[in-house]
């Protein structure tokens, strides 16, 4: 079975072909400035040379046929035809209460999808539109959505709910929903499978640290809290994000600014994090050589970033009663030796012992960064959320068919 996984944007399209018969990617690229004339299709396929295409795509209908179109391509192909495709799958990024597992799309699950853009309308809109051009250009294909929300669904009210008036989330579903959770699922599982140990059994935390970031506490294999909230502007200093903060600062500086309820929030997600501390960037990676030449902001941005893991993993360890495994994935995680050197160096009443050798590699590979003594294992796993989304597509469409 062939399956194409799609991650649409307002104004983007990541994709990746799938052959599962040994979950091989056939293919995968980007569509990027969708609704301008000078439009980036980039493609690679596997074995073959990159392919990059520069034309008008003013939706998202043109951006999947200019995908199957170059898909399908003599050279620059993985496939004879369209109908080599047998599903697709879409990620989704809030599913509410109403999606606790991946789902088939139908006009109920599209109706729902819908009804939840006020939880997410930077990002379920986007998706709807990826479903609509995909039903335009294959309707006879099955589609599959997959939640970054779904994996949350198992935190119990003491983790997903707010101290406020509860008719807030008997209203409007006013709670705590979590993100990245098709990524906590897959490292967890994953680092399960890495140690040879039953995932129903561990206690883990697991470190998505990218320019979104969040942490979550996986035991017994169920989230059971998460840092991310409502909306993924909560918990972890990000990028671009503030992340935690006292909520009277809004109403205090929105009068102090004369402030718009969009302004203060473009503040707060576009304007704060790394880059409204260092003064220069969202980047960990310019954020760490500016450390490392003595600036001021910079050693200061790292710092709060750093400090402010360090005070989550803690806080999951006391939720859980203690923890397994600690996995760190995602962009910074896997990749920045620095900043899990200093988170770890500052775990050691937890037990944790950092191998500062086995810390240096970059392999790209599963692999232990603990030593042999640390009463916590600590690994690095790369993350795969596209293959989680065809997987849930593969299982659901043959489930579908009997």
């Amino acid at each position: 079975m062939n399956i194409l996984v799609i991650n649409a944007g307002s104004s983007s399209l990541k994709y990746q072909l799938y052959d599962m018969t040994d979950e091989s990617v056939l293919a995968k690229g980007l569509v990027e400035r969708i609704g301008m004339d000078s439009s980036i299709l980039t493609h690679k396929p596997t074995g073959k040379q990159e392919v990059t295409e520069v034309s008008e795509i003013l939706e998202h209908t043109t951006a999947i046929r200019k995908v199957l179109g170059v898909l399908t391509n003599e050279e620059h192909g993985v496939i004879d035809s369209v109908a080599s495709i047998d599903a697709v799958g879409h990620r989704v990024v809030h599913g509410g209460e109403s999606f606790k597992e991946s789902a088939l799309v139908d006009s109920d699950a599209k109706a729902e999808i819908r009804r939840l853009f006020d939880l997410a309308p930077l990002h379920n809109p986007a998706s709807m539109m990826g479903i609509k051009a995909t039903e335009t250009n294959m309707p006879d294909v099955p589609q599959v959505v997959v939640f970054d929300t779904a994996f949350h669904q198992t935190m119990p009210e003491k983790s997903y709910l707010y101290a406020i008036p509860r008719v807030l989330y008997s209203k409007y579903k006013v709670r705590r929903y979590g993100a990245h959770g098709t990524s906590h699922a897959f490292v967890s599982q994953a680092a399960a499978e890495f140690l040879n140990r039953p995932l129903d059994e561990l206690k883990i935390i697991t470190c998505h640290i990218g320019n979104g970031a969040s942490l979550t506490a996986v035991q017994g294999g169920k989230s059971v809290d998460t840092s991310m909230g409502m909306t993924p502007l909560e918990g972890l200093m990000m990028g671009t994000r503030s992340g935690d903060l006292d909520p009277a600062i809004v109403p205090f500086v929105m009068n102090k600014e004369e402030l718009t309820v969009n302004e203060v929030n473009s503040m707060l997600n576009k304007h704060s994090g790394l880059l409204a501390i260092s003064g220069i960037s969202s980047d960990m990676r310019e954020i760490t050589e500016g450390m490392q030449k003595g600036d001021a902001s910079s050693t200061l941005a790292f710092e709060m970033y750093e400090y402010r893991v360090r005070k989550y993993i803690g806080a999951y360890a006391a939720a859980m009663n203690g923890v397994d495994v600690i996995v760190f994935t995602a962009g910074v995680g896997e990749n920045s030796v620095v900043l899990r050197q200093r988170v770890l160096e500052q775990l050691t009443y937890l037990g944790v012992e950092l191998d500062e050798e086995l810390n240096q590699i970059r392999s790209g590979e599963p692999r232990r960064i603990s030593t042999s003594n640390s009463k916590v294992e600590v690994l690095i796993i790369p993350t795969n959320e596209e293959l989680v989304i065809a997987r849930d597509t593969h299982r659901i469409v043959q489930a579908s068919s009997r």
